[in-house]
């Protein structure tokens, strides 16, 4: 049945359309939407219970990897619906789920049903939406962290298919948004069946746009159950040898070949520059230092090369390490007084350049490149100890900040010079970088256990 909101998406398609016909590659976006995004799910064979965990993005999907394990383990006969809306979150989904590397249309005679199901989230339009509900048919529906559309919520609604929303959070310029809309929101809120908030700050704000207060409770955040507690990651004594590098952590007591090796991950455009500007000037006081760099998105690898070798420095990029004949890439004659600044433009490594790092510099923290990319994952390289800094911008993150904050366990700077002053001085203070890389892995050991929480929510 065709309603108020179907209709005014049509006509929002319709309006824009001059604008993404235009332009190619908001084009392709929204034909790609329609493709793949309209319901076209197969029907889900089996009586068995069904949960569907909806996690719109890679980092999202990242976050369900404890929680589907926990729940297989709790209710073992359980079908797990995985749905997504990106297409990197859509490749990690199919990467640890795919059906266990299956798809479901192409299964073998008498092989027994996969207990998962990958879909593309879809459109918030009544056909696509019941589609889905109608052949995958989910007993409980869990939305990660804050991802509501009307329409989908309306129809579980209609079907009598509890919502839960899992990890939820509402960021400070969200809430602000949300409240322009409340009466859509209040109708939206008031029908999912309990909210997990990250804290009481989230769990306020979902009451104020119009949650039932009995409905919401703080149950924490799972980011901290993804990260693996370790003082070293198996593969970085390998990837060491690879690149050549000689870290602390492995100099077998020889201290004295040993380098200290800063490590700037995930960053974003606009952090480089800065990172190599803070570099150079860190050299006249840690001749030993060496800079690893390991972009966000893999599609700025070759952006970033570029600045390296126009800035100077010679560079090694990881990925010709993996090569039978690796090599440096060229630079100008007086830069070959320092050894190479490395280039992480690989994929799935960044855990182990941690391992090797003296002091860590999370990106996407020092640039505002908007809300929806304010802050890197901080709590990884918490988990193994290392003294971290971080800039002004981590929303994204802001529960696990503020448990950070209260302990004394990061580094937070507002400028560039601000970032090579606090590495300099963690350098500088092996006891003081070691006391606070501690405290940030006890935070973490500390704020374990949402995943669990969050699980029993589910199944009860």
């Amino acid at each position: 049945m065709i309603n108020t909101y179907d209709i005014a998406y049509g006509l929002a398609v319709g309006a824009s359309a001059p604008y993404w016909l235009i332009k190619p590659s908001s084009r392709r976006k929204v034909f790609q939407a329609f493709s793949l995004r309209m319901g076209d799910v197969p029907m889900r064979s089996g009586t068995q219970p069904a949960v569907m965990i909806h996690a719109v993005s890679l980092g999202e999907i990242n976050a369900t990897k404890m929680l589907v394990a926990r729940l297989r383990e709790l209710k073992p006969d359980l079908h797990i619906i995985i749905s997504t809306t990106t297409e990197t979150g859509f490749a990690r989904a199919m990467e640890l789920y795919g059906n266990n590397g299956r798809q479901t249309q192409h299964l073998l005679i008498n092989e027994p049903p996969s207990p998962f199901t990958v879909i593309r989230y879809p459109l918030d339009f009544t056909p696509a939406i019941s589609k889905v509900l109608e052949n995958l048919r989910p007993n409980v529906v869990a939305l990660m962290e804050l991802e509501l559309w009307p329409n989908f919520i309306s129809q579980c609604a209609r079907r009598q298919i509890p919502v839960v929303l899992l990890n939820g959070r509402i960021t400070q310029p969200s809430f602000q948004r949300y409240k322009w809309i409340r009466p859509v929101v209040k109708r939206m809120l008031e029908r999912i069946s309990v909210i997990c908030a990250q804290d009481q700050t989230y769990a306020k704000r979902f009451v104020e746009l119009g949650a039932r207060p009995q409905r919401v409770q703080v149950t924490g955040t799972m980011k901290f159950d993804t990260a693996s507690v370790a003082d070293r990651v198996e593969g970085d004594e390998e990837l060491a040898a690879a690149l050549k590098l000689r870290p602390q952590a492995l100099a077998g007591g020889r201290a004295g070949a040993a380098e200290r090796i800063w490590v700037c991950g995930s960053t974003g455009p606009g952090e480089e520059e800065m990172v190599l500007w803070q570099f150079r000037s860190l050299l006249a006081k840690h001749a030993r230092l060496r800079l690893i760099i390991v972009p966000r998105k893999p599609e700025r690898f070759e952006e970033v090369a570029n600045l390296i070798t126009a800035a100077g420095f010679a560079m090694l990029r990881r990925s010709h390490t993996l090569r039978s004949s690796p090599q440096v890439d060229a630079s100008p004659p007086s830069t070959t007084l320092f050894p190479p600044i490395i280039l992480g433009d690989t994929m799935g490594e960044l855990r182990k350049f941690y391992s090797l790092a003296d002091v860590v510099f999370v990106g996407r923290t020092l640039v505002d490149l908007g809300p929806r990319q304010h802050g890197s994952d901080m709590i990884e390289p918490a988990a193994l100890a290392k003294p971290v800094v971080v800039g002004p911008y981590t929303d994204n993150f802001a529960d696990a900040m503020s448990r950070f904050r209260a302990a004394d366990a990061m580094m937070e700077v507002q400028t560039a010079d601000q970032l090579g002053e606090a590495v300099s001085v963690l350098l500088s203070s092996p006891q003081q970088a070691k006391e606070m890389g501690k405290k940030a892995q006890q935070v973490v050991i500390n704020e374990k256990g949402a995943t669990e929480r969050h699980a029993w929510v589910l199944l009860t």
